[in-house]
């Protein structure tokens, strides 16, 4: 294939930590520049912002976007106008309406969006769903909680209204959820802790369900220290599985099926590719409706206030 000519958009934690080692291994793929008005990485041109980078390399097809979500609609819109390929890093947007928008706007350019849920290209994934797909479920439980210290050091953006707080990576474990289970489901109800000082939870209890009644329970927590647990269960009426470590490992009625290192990134850039290189794009809103509808429907509790 031609050469996929990529332009970083923010140049943080994430993109350092996933985004880099996941590029570099991708064939084809080369990171042009980045655009940060407060970072740049050595050896790779950097500007201050988008139109600056777009401007100095016009061979820049495709741009990833990965600044902090209340910026993301804004700068998707300028590069889908200027006929680059986008993804976003996930939430992809803000609000529903924002994602919805960047859609009918990636259509009528004939690029591609891509919203990208990295979390749904875990080692287990795929092989859970294809085995659920099969099966009545009965019950799924989720359990994800960490420690927001070690992942988020001082980022006070996650506390402010479109942060997210502890569904940041709440929303990994429920773009998983909608991904692996046959049937759609929704909130019933919600419990949010909310520290006195932030504007989002830092911990959430969520119970959904259904068409068929199934019962979903899912317990998120910022505050988890030690050993973190990003686990999922379901059980049907022929056996049970497990998701354990964010997805890594598989078990299947106890039965190990699949034990691999995370390399979610990879994935997901080689599907980034293989979208742009079909002329597809891949804007899943789901896991971001199921946040929003327990903003929405959330019975919100205080709790301490959060300090770094």
């Amino acid at each position: 294939m031609s050469d996929f000519n990529l332009g970083l958009v923010g140049v943080g934690k994430i993109v350092r930590d996933q985004h880099l080692p996941a590029i570099a291994t991708i064939p084809h793929c080369q990171l042009v520049a980045t655009a940060d008005p407060y970072a740049a990485l050595p050896d790779v041109p950097g500007y201050q912002d988008l139109g600056a980078m777009l401007d100095a390399h016009p061979e820049i097809n495709a741009v990833a976007i990965c600044t902090p979500t209340h910026l993301r609609y804004s700068q998707a819109r300028a590069a889908l106008l200027r006929g680059k390929h986008v993804l976003l890093e996930k939430p992809p947007g803000a609000t529903l309406s924002e994602v919805e928008s960047l859609m009918l706007l990636a259509a009528e350019q004939g690029v591609s969006l891509f919203a990208a849920w990295h979390s749904r290209f875990a080692p287990g994934v795929a092989q859970a769903k294809q085995w659920l797909s099969e099966r009545q479920v009965q019950r799924v439980e989720v359990e994800w909680k960490e420690d927001v210290r070690v992942w988020h050091p001082g980022q006070a953006w996650i506390w402010q209204p479109g942060g997210m707080g502890v569904f940041d990576p709440g929303i990994n474990a429920l773009s998983i959820v909608t991904a692996i289970l046959p049937q759609p489901f929704f909130l019933r109800q919600a419990q949010l802790w909310v520290p006195t000082n932030c504007q989002t939870p830092i911990a959430a209890e969520l119970s959904f369900t259904d068409p068929y009644g199934v019962e979903i329970e899912a317990a998120f927590d910022f505050r988890q220290t030690g050993p973190q647990t990003w686990d999922i269960r379901v059980d049907t009426d022929n056996g049970h599985l497990s998701l354990t470590q964010g997805g890594r490992r598989l078990l299947i009625n106890d039965e190990l099926i699949v034990d691999e290192e995370e390399r979610e990134y990879a994935g997901l850039y080689n599907h980034f590719v293989e979208l742009v290189a079909s002329g597809r794009s891949d804007v899943d809103v789901a896991p971001l409706r199921q946040v929003a509808d327990a903003f929405l429907y959330g019975y919100r509790e205080a709790t301490d206030a959060f300090v770094e």
